[in-house]
């Protein structure tokens, strides 16, 4: 269909995200007859306009269910960053305003593309059934999944042919030999699943599955240093809510502000957790979850735990190196030990360094049962396995929204 084509989505994209941005900022003759300054803003603007455009397309292409509007501002506002860093470093004469204009503009064309896609291109998925994942794809309610029952699609259009690699038969095999060899796309069941989910199974993990969920040692280096340099920025405001925090908390409860307790980090290692108390102080309290009606969490408690405040002092933690600004949320030693009893490969999500924030957090929220740690692990295992500072960025942009909704806190 032309309206959904990709050269059409590059043509009108272009128009809207650069050619009116530049006609507003000179006219539109300019775009005619630009001067050299304006024809290295319109070369500039264009490449970058065009890699966001395949970038978000790529979320849509790279598996059916990679599809998240929340990663479109950070891919789009990250080229067109390089973009002015280029043209910074280089002294070429363009506008960094009009980058920026034209930056913006895109991530809201890219928004309202996406959406009319979603809508209008519903990926239709074919799934062969038999394995582990199937069944589970065909009961997640945000796919459009049909249950193959003969390995023949009778002329029907589908948009992927998904089955368990781990379970095919020798006809199954040349079956999506065939459907590869017609263009039609073939995807591996526990893929699929990742993707739609956000969560990675680990009720089947071998030593393969370990292997792929080590992080990139040099991803973990540039994160290490942008947790660096993102906690020396952020700390002149933090150092001022944390005063008056501090303040109101020992107004209405005798003890101290900071809260400390032991907690499992990176390598299994116990290291001093720091946060804003946000219950009444009792040394001889037993170790248990807060429950959503805690009576023990104090009024100054309830808005710090749900704007996330009381998580502040944890930048001390981030600057010894015992956490990461976005990872797994740190847990106390008896419940690493119970729940390594309980769940299987439990201790694998300390093979990164715990975080303030994590993509389990805002998937899913905190957690008081041993089910709901087990989701949690699965979403975990899916951030170790996918580590990367585009999901870094994603994650810290649902925290934002987190915050301002309050989902999760307890």
């Amino acid at each position: 269909m032309l309206l959904l084509s990709t050269t059409f989505s590059l043509v009108i994209g272009w128009l809207v995200t650069i050619a009116l941005p530049f006609s507003l900022f000179w006219s539109p003759y300019a775009l005619f007859s630009p001067n050299l300054g304006q024809a290295n803003a319109l070369t500039v603007t264009t490449i970058a306009f065009v890699l966001s455009n395949l970038a978000v397309r790529r979320l849509r292409t790279t598996y059916p269910g990679v599809r998240s509007s929340g990663l479109i501002a950070p891919q789009v506002f990250v080229i067109f960053g390089l973009s002015i860093l280029y043209v910074l470093l280089l002294r070429i004469d363009v506008s960094r305003f009009l980058l920026l204009c034209c930056g913006v503009t895109a991530v809201l064309w890219l928004h309202v593309e996406y959406v009319l896609l979603e809508r209008y291109m519903r990926l239709k998925l074919a799934i062969i059934p038999g394995g582990q994942y199937t069944d589970d794809l065909l009961a997640l309610p945000n796919v459009d999944a049909r249950r193959l029952e003969t390995l023949d699609l009778n002329g029907r259009r589908f948009d992927g042919i998904v089955a368990d690699f781990k379970h095919l038969s020798p006809d199954t095999e040349r079956f999506l030999t065939r459907c590869a060899l017609q263009r039609v796309a073939v995807y591996n069941a526990s893929h699929v699943y990742e993707s739609l989910t956000g969560r990675v199974k680990i009720h089947s993990m071998s030593e393969n599955n370990i292997g792929s969920l080590l992080p990139s040692r040099y991803y973990e280096i540039a994160k290490a240093c942008m947790d660096l340099v993102a906690v020396i920025l952020l700390m002149p405001a933090a150092l001022l809510i944390g005063i008056i925090v501090a303040i109101l908390i020992r107004i209405e409860s005798p003890g101290p502000a900071i809260f400390k307790q032991t907690r499992v980090g990176q390598g299994g290692r116990p290291f001093t957790i720091y946060k804003f108390r946000s219950m009444r102080f009792d040394r001889s309290m037993p170790e248990r979850f807060a429950d959503e009606d805690d009576p023990r969490v104090t009024r100054v408690g309830r808005v710090i735990r749900k704007l996330r405040i009381d998580e502040l002092p944890q930048f001390v933690n981030v600057l010894k190196g015992d956490m990461s600004l976005i990872g797994p949320r740190p847990e106390q030693p008896a419940f690493v030990a119970e729940y390594d009893r309980k769940i299987p490969f439990y201790n694998y999500r300390h093979v990164v360094k715990p975080g303030l924030t994590g993509w389990a957090q805002v998937r899913q929220g905190y957690t008081g049962t041993a089910d709901e740690t087990q989701v949690k692990i699965e979403h975990d295992f899916y951030y170790i396995k996918n580590s990367s500072i585009a999901l870094d960025v994603m994650v810290a942009i649902l925290t934002v929204k987190v915050i301002m909704t309050g989902f999760g806190a307890r």
